[in-house]
């Protein structure tokens, strides 16, 4: 390796680590912030309990009619249920929170300041707050789903759990850039709150196996709008029922993603005009 490659490499994984410092600054600084206010903190935490117990009776619903999807135990549904509960409070938690004020910086000027930081303006605007209460009851209601979906389906652990948290990550990763390309228009329009809306909804597909739409709906929930790689394909791996093309659009698509992201978030910003002009 030639010694300007060398120091590309070196200087880029510096600035790796000056981010993913400056991300753990923004988690400190939210739960500060969060825990000054305890009264709020605590009630979030209540009302997605209460949601989660709406849930729990869907839940309950599906054992007691024994509903099966193709092969599809309700055992098996409630590992897709574990990893669509998980995400949700991993999307509210850590993406939802700034997507949401995107509209506000552009419309109120924030945005100006915001470009003027000696930082990655997207870094800066996509992953600046971590609400800490809100993903709690959903992580851990989800993870507890996944467990004993898990247990009662007598799947093996071996190599799985490590699949399935690769595959957990992926889909984290798919949940970023499906979930900030709406996020965008606010350039353009400056209020998205219906693009919005449709987006959750399209979210909220995920909350069932994807066996459930016909074919032509899932060719294009896994290839043109990924939607489906987010809650179906680590449980579908510890299944076995993911081919190796499979795995390897689950590694591919994030990657895809994040640059089609990244090439409409700077022509977006291009386009940007200030708040003051």
């Amino acid at each position: 390796m030639s010694t300007g490659l060398l120091a590309k490499c070196r200087a880029a994984l510096d600035r790796g680590t000056d981010y993913v410092r400056l991300y753990g600054v923004f988690v400190k600084n939210c739960l500060s912030a969060g825990m000054e206010y305890r009264f709020n903190f605590w009630m979030g935490i209540a009302v997605e309990i209460a949601f989660l117990c709406a849930k729990a009776l869907y839940i309950l619903i599906v054992y007691q009619t024994d509903l099966h999807i193709g092969k599809l135990t309700p055992d098996h549904i409630l590992l897709f249920i574990g990893t669509y509960t998980m995400m949700t409070g991993l999307y509210m938690g850590l993406f939802y929170v700034n997507f949401i004020r995107l509209q506000q910086y552009i419309r109120d000027g924030t945005l100006d300041l915001l470009m003027t930081k000696p930082v990655s303006l997207q870094f800066l605007v996509s992953l600046r707050y971590v609400d800490i209460g809100l993903p709690v009851p959903n992580v851990v209601a989800g993870a507890m789903m996944i467990a004993v979906g898990w247990h009662r389906s007598g799947l093996p652990l071996n190599g799985n759990i490590a699949g399935f948290a690769a595959l957990l990550l992926a889909a984290l990763a798919v949940t970023y850039g499906i979930m900030l390309l709406p996020a965008l228009l606010a350039f353009r329009f400056v209020q998205t709150g219906a693009v919005t809306e449709i987006a959750h909804s399209i979210w909220d597909a995920n909350n069932m196996p994807l066996d459930i739409f016909p074919q032509w709906l899932q060719r294009i929930g896994v290839y043109i709008i990924p939607v489906f790689l987010i809650s179906n394909y680590a449980p579908k791996f510890v299944l076995n029922e993911l081919a190796m093309g499979d795995i390897i659009w689950a590694v591919a698509a994030p990657v895809l993603l994040f640059v089609l992201v990244r090439w409409c978030w700077k022509r977006a910003v291009r386009s940007y005009s200030s708040a003051g002009s």
